[in-house]
């Protein structure tokens, strides 16, 4: 689903302009990611193709920041995350964070003035969930629910709910399904290739 996709990038990275009060860490910590984001995406200084480097580099340490894609990696390849050597886990927690880079990160740069309303946050011991509702330029109303976990001493980002759909559960489905069908050795050839891994990105 194409729309299901741009609307999932667009919620987890350009959250601009909040358009309501926020109020405990879990939500600073979101929040402060999209602030240094949109700060890069209006710089004068990132403008233009010849700083598409830097630029891309500055938004990849501000979403890195928040987001812990080892936790999110370990979670969508599930019960075969057991399965699997140290350096199987590196390799594939790599892999993991080049696909979501590479299909959600790289294209943020293109889209600007979408807002979110920070609605509540709920905690219970070391998880939290931030609830948010991210705003189309239709003024379109879309739920964004954003689920952290305490980990030393920093609240870090695992899953990203929208409209119920989880991007980690997403995830999860196609890749067991890769490995039942096939092997994990096949899902990390898929995993490789770039023009395979745009299959994973349109939640089924």
């Amino acid at each position: 689903m194409r729309r299901l996709m741009v609307t999932l990038l667009l919620a987890v990275f350009v959250l601009t302009l909040p358009v309501a009060s926020h109020a405990g860490v879990p939500t600073d910590r979101v929040k402060s990611a999209s602030d240094r984001v949109i700060a890069i995406l209006k710089d004068p200084a990132f403008k233009g193709p010849a700083k598409e480097p830097l630029r891309r580099k500055k938004i990849r340490e501000a979403v890195f920041e928040v987001f812990d894609f080892g936790e999110m990696a370990k979670r969508s390849l599930a019960i075969y995350w057991k399965e699997r050597t140290p350096a199987d886990k590196k390799e594939f927690t790599e892999l993991f964070t080049d696909l979501i880079e590479r299909s959600y990160i790289n294209r943020i740069e293109n889209y600007s003035d979408e807002k979110i309303s920070y609605d509540n946050e709920s905690v219970d011991s070391d998880y939290a969930v931030v609830k948010t509702r991210f705003i189309t330029k239709r003024r379109e109303e879309i739920s964004v629910d954003y689920k952290l976990m305490l980990k030393d001493g920093n609240w870090l980002v695992y899953d990203v709910v929208i409209e119920n759909v989880s991007l980690v559960n997403n995830y999860r489905v196609q890749f067991n399904k890769i490995i039942r069908s096939s092997s994990y050795a096949e899902l990390l050839k898929k995993m490789k290739n770039k023009a395979e891994t745009e299959s994973f990105v349109s939640p089924k």
